[in-house]
């Protein structure tokens, strides 16, 4: 912290009362030390509760204290030269300087307390804010799938699992031909093993041409399960392969889990 925002923080009075932390007593004991604005302010302080310490002593009339004294002079009679009078007016001050040292503490401890409150409820709504703009976006995406279930420019077709390799598996395409727009529904799909990823090709038959789409991940992920994939050649056919993950450059034929023809 530099100088001002520790003269500002309310620190030093803290530091005054013995209120402080050992931590933070050690930071302001170091900028005393090496501010020597900061080590005036203190001195300012301290002397400030000096004079009200010495301000706020209750005036009190000689005959009361001669009263006082007598009183507690008759009861000690045997003592009477080891007693020493008291300064009544100083105690008094210095007692109501300590009252008022005490609700200085506890003015402080109330705004640091405040402080972290309002800290802890700024990180509550920015975390907050995060996850209802998340849940904005996913409402936006969810959306978007439902026009292309409901546009008549997208043909939805179902892909049957290769029969060699996973016959349970299928996966449903959506696809909008003339803007080469495709949804992938790829719920049917089992979950890869740590390390694979599936990828989708776009197949021409004659000869076996495939083109790469794109990966069955979270980048291309628009709601649970649905993958968006775009700018891809007209296929005739769409295959998804199991491969490394980053994908491959040609198809591995041997983990061929969907394969299926397209036909418009």
């Amino acid at each position: 912290m530099d100088p001002e925002e520790i003269i500002a923080s309310g620190q030093l009075e803290m530091y005054v009362c013995g209120a402080l932390p050992p931590a933070e007593e050690q930071i302001v004991q170091q900028a005393v030390n090496t501010f020597p604005e900061v080590r005036r302010e203190l001195e300012l302080i301290e002397e400030s509760l000096l004079l009200l310490a010495e301000t706020v002593s209750p005036p009190v009339q000689a005959m009361t204290w001669t009263a006082i004294l007598n009183s507690i002079s008759n009861k000690n009679l045997n003592e009477k030269d080891n007693v020493r009078s008291l300064n009544w007016p100083a105690i008094t001050g210095w007692a109501a300087a300590i009252l008022f040292m005490g609700g200085i503490m506890w003015m402080l401890k109330q705004n640091s307390d405040l402080n972290k409150h309002i800290q802890i409820t700024t990180t509550e709504n920015t975390i907050l804010r995060e996850e209802k703009a998340n849940t904005e976006t996913q409402l936006a995406e969810n959306n978007e799938v439902l026009e292309v279930l409901r546009s008549k420019d997208y043909q939805a077709y179902t892909l049957p699992g290769n029969q060699a390799v996973a016959p349970e598996a299928f996966a449903k395409v959506y696809l909008n031909k003339k803007e080469s727009i495709a949804y992938i529904d790829a719920k049917g799909l089992p979950t890869p093993p740590r390390g694979k990823v599936y990828q989708v090709w776009s197949l021409k038959m004659e000869p076996l041409t495939p083109t790469s789409v794109g990966l069955i991940s979270a980048e291309s992920e628009m709601g649970e399960g649905i993958y968006k994939f775009v700018n891809f050649p007209e296929p005739e056919a769409f295959g998804i392969t199991l491969e490394p993950e980053g994908g491959s450059e040609t198809p591995t034929m041997s983990q061929l889990y969907i394969l299926g023809m397209i036909t418009i």
